[in-house]
């Protein structure tokens, strides 16, 4: 079929092989009857990794056609907390291999894990210094070069020790890191024999180097937690902080006057709804990972949602999903479902440093399908999903549910996850 002429529509859930199209150099991608948050149905083109044109049902031609009917259209989700050096790890004995092949390939098969959730770009902390040196930051930047065509994927470096003579050595593997491509600096004060050293020594690094700052404390400690905000107000990129669980554990006033502190001083926060990560399950106390995110929120602090741990000593069930993320801030009430799935999305691309994706003309064409209507609807039962990276279907996940057939079901004519038909065997 002749380029300029529309190409038949191909549904996710019925074609083995993905759309191709809407990436440099390739014919516009149609997205087509694609349900958004609005109400409203339309056809999307991508093209040139952008979304060049959004209009109604069937107004868009001509591109390779990928039909979305039945499915709402978001802005892809991102992941602003994960842990990709040390996830899928829980089932090992004895120590995790850290050599730069074992890390990659375990960064690989988390960072497509959670691409196929929807994730098209990650930020993951990695450890350095001690005994494994750089060696798992190299096999994070080797996993990176490998999917740069899937997702995007940042490191922060992880000294463990920063003061005193035996932080010397984290303090030099911290420059060393940056020089890297280690994009971020971060780190645990809390562990370090003096946390607000441990801080300033940080955000001098990132001050030097340009780099954003993305700590994790649990924040029970309120004096320390003003005097950590007291450096950070001010400094660009901004602060994250993370999972922040203690602030939960604080007298409500005293979380509240926290909150205040931390929303003055332009600092994010990125909670852990799916559990512990390793660095904080290593802090004085098992982590709630329940921060008060509307308590932050009301104070006017930007809070966003990350994965943590996946599957490894500090959370052997991880999935690293954002929608299950997300879901689970609405369930518990600390957001409705529109800004839940804002915390893993828009929130968590803002705090990530990212480009601010809309589904209109002009934005990065960073996307996800996900079958079922309504933002409520897809976090409760979203299975069915397309992913969209700079324009181009880079994963996809069909659901498939069915019942044997009986009189009851054809006479409500309930739906099915499939368009497919057929009776299960």
């Amino acid at each position: 079929m002749p380029d300029n002429q529309p190409q038949p529509a191909r549904n996710p859930d019925g074609d083995a092989t993905s759309p191709p199209g809407g990436g440099p150099g390739e014919n516009p991608l149609v997205l087509c009857d694609a349900h958004l948050a609005d109400g409203r149905v339309v056809d999307v083109r991508l093209s040139g990794g952008r979304i060049e044109a959004v209009g109604t049902a069937g107004s868009l031609a001509p591109g390779v056609r990928c039909d979305l009917s039945g499915y709402l259209l978001l802005p892809a989700p991102a992941d602003p907390h994960a842990h990709c050096d040390t996830a899928l790890t829980a089932d090992l004995d004895g120590p995790v291999p850290d050599g730069v092949e074992d890390v990659q390939r375990r960064v690989t098969e988390a960072a497509l894990l959670q691409l196929g959730h929807g994730a098209t770009a990650l930020r993951s902390h990695v450890r350095v210094g001690d005994v494994q040196g750089l060696r798992s930051l190299e096999g994070f930047l080797a996993a990176r070069r490998a999917l740069r065509e899937l997702t995007d994927l940042t490191a922060v470096a992880v000294p463990r020790l920063l003061t005193g003579v035996a932080g010397a050595d984290g303090l030099a593997m911290l420059r060393d890191a940056v020089k890297m491509g280690a994009t971020a600096v971060g780190g645990c004060p809390d562990l370090d024999p003096d946390p607000t050293g441990y801080a300033e020594t940080v955000l001098r690094v990132a001050a030097e180097h340009g780099c954003a700052v993305d700590l994790h404390t649990d924040a029970d400690d309120p004096p320390r937690l003003a005097r950590l905000a007291a450096m950070a107000g001010g400094l660009r990129p901004a602060v994250t902080l993370g999972p922040c669980g203690g602030l939960a554990r604080l007298p409500r006033e005293t979380a509240v006057r926290a909150a205040e502190q931390l929303a003055a001083a332009g600092v994010t926060v990125a909670c852990l709804p799916q559990g512990d990560c390793g660095v904080a399950a290593r802090t004085r106390y098992r982590v709630s990972h329940s921060a008060p995110v509307r308590l932050l929120r009301a104070a006017g602090v930007r809070v966003t949602a990350g994965s943590g741990a996946v599957r490894d000593a500090a959370n052997p069930v991880g999935r690293g999903d954002p929608l299950e993320a997300a879901f689970l801030l609405a369930s518990r009430g600390e957001l409705d479902p529109e800004e839940a799935y804002e915390a893993v999305s828009g929130q968590a691309r803002a705090a990530m440093g990212l480009a601010e994706v809309r589904v209109e003309a002009g934005f990065p064409a960073e996307l996800l399908a996900v079958r079922g209507g309504g933002i409520a609807g897809v976090l409760s039962l979203g299975y069915s999903r397309l992913v969209v990276h700079r324009g181009r279907v880079v994963a996809r996940t069909s659901a498939i549910r069915e019942f044997r057939h009986c009189a009851g079901t054809t006479a409500l004519e309930l739906p099915r996850q499939s368009p497919r038909g057929g009776e299960p065997s």
